[in-house]
């Protein structure tokens, strides 16, 4: 005999068992239901794609944190660590011929292979919603509406997460008036990107590595200390770059203010979102506790459908992880209720009523019902125990007289309330709806 064998799950990954499975189901069937409410249809693509189209739109760093190798026919592949490219490379090849804008929704499965922690895993599922085709605010508007609203879909509200806006372009406008030359940009928003994380000292000892002049990092040490738009627009109320790089912002605001989600969100200077393709308003969703990584993070790429050789269009979008979302629904205590559960359990007191019983069973399951049933010969007080361990909501009880009449004796497995009802009524018989798998 060979000797027995174990194999452990990999580390980074995940199980579903049906308790699990139910979480995941719940998110993105709202996470549909949201997207879709505005508009936006659903697309999917490969999950193994060429390793260049990652290096091309983040360079060759990317490359240690995907999980690569050359296939059979020689080619360098990746599992897809990110949507955006495969939306772009689809995109690249028929957008010209598409009514814009494009407005596209995804929930793929990604890969990376980093360091697993709470909120980062080696994989998760994540939405991807994307206009492509329209430069105005009001997309950008738009797609942060659906994000904020894929998070009040699930039970969260104001109180629970905030989002966090932000524009490159203002960055840029801030940095150049500040005194910093344009090749010092890239580390300065390196430096932004992590102000909050790494605190005012060791945020200044970054910028004065930069080499930048003292006067120069006096005033970006400043806006990191304070970012606030008030306080940007009293600080360089003279730079007409700066207050004309504001107007998208509050347009932005505006927008979502008319839709009633205004107090959602928070101006904040040290979002600008690392990856270098971004290029005008972005933002971030946090829980306001502060106690998780991002929630979601997104905003305008107006390039990146040229890098992989589209036609020149904008688009705006984001991407919001299940891994966080997950946590922070079992901190707010949002986990549906997972308990088993179905419409009717058939039970047959004897053998001779097993062929009706599975006869109304089938019958009931066609027109829409979840049945169960013994698998085994059983008697009638086991029967209605597997009933109740099965969360049947009533059991059809079927004897020799129901049998001899065509009906089954109807118990309501709540309140234990049990008529007589014809079989061929049950179809139209009312079923409590289930629980709202939402714990009070």
């Amino acid at each position: 005999m060979p000797a027995a064998r174990s194999f452990s799950r990999l580390p980074g990954f995940r199980d579903f068992a049906p308790a699990d499975l139910a979480l995941r189901s719940h998110v993105f069937d709202t996470w549909r239901r949201v997207a879709r409410s505005y508009g936006f249809g659903e697309y999917d693509g490969p999950p193994l794609e060429p390793l260049g189209l990652y290096v091309e739109k983040s360079g060759d760093e990317i490359v240690g944190q995907l999980y690569t190798f050359s296939d059979k026919g020689g080619r360098e592949v990746a599992l897809r660590p990110e949507m955006t490219p495969t939306l772009a490379r689809m995109l690249a090849g028929r957008s010209r011929g598409m009514p814009k804008p494009i407005r596209w929704f995804s929930i793929p499965q990604l890969f990376r292979y980093e360091r697993s922690q709470r909120g980062r895993l080696r994989e998760h599922f994540q939405l991807n919603v994307d206009i492509v085709g329209e430069a105005g605010v009001a997309a950008d508007a738009e797609v942060l509406a659906v994000a904020i609203d894929a998070l009040r879909g699930l039970g969260l509200g104001e109180d629970d997460f905030v989002a966090r806006v932000n524009d490159r372009r203002l960055v840029t406008a801030v940095l150049t008036a500040a005194g910093a030359p344009r090749g010092t940009h890239s580390g300065c928003l390196a430096v932004i990107d992590k102000a909050a994380r790494a605190g005012p000292e060791r945020s200044r000892a970054g910028l004065e590595a930069l080499g930048l002049s003292s006067p120069t990092v006096d005033t970006l040490a400043e806006i990191l200390a304070d970012g606030s738009r008030d306080h940007l627009a009293d600080r360089f109320r003279d730079s007409a770059p700066v207050t004309d790089a504001m107007r998208p912002l509050d347009e932005h605001r505006s927008i979502l203010e008319a839709m009633g989600l205004g107090a959602y969100l928070q101006f904040d200077f040290t979002v600008v979102r690392g990856l270098a393709y971004y290029t005008g308003i972005v933002f971030e969703l946090f829980d306001r506790a502060g106690e998780l990584r991002a929630i979601c993070g997104g905003g305008r790429y107006d390039r990146l459908l040229e890098l992989v050789g589209g036609e020149p269009l904008p688009a705006v979008g984001f991407g919001m992880g299940d891994v966080v979302l997950g946590e922070l629904l079992r901190d707010r205590d949002l986990v549906p209720d997972a308990a088993p559960a179905c419409d009717y359990y058939v039970i047959w007191v004897g053998p001779e009523q097993r062929a009706l019983g599975l006869e109304t069973g089938h019958r009931l399951r066609a027109a829409g019902h979840s049945v169960m049933y013994s698998l085994r010969s059983q008697g009638v007080g086991k029967q209605l125990k597997a009933a109740s361990r099965a969360g049947a909501r009533q059991a059809l009880i079927i004897g020799p007289d129901e049998a001899a009449a065509a009906s089954a004796t109807v118990r309501d497995m709540k309140t234990g309330i049990q008529e007589t009802r014809p079989l061929q009524s049950l179809p139209e018989q009312e079923i409590p709806p289930p629980a709202t798998g939402r714990n009070p």
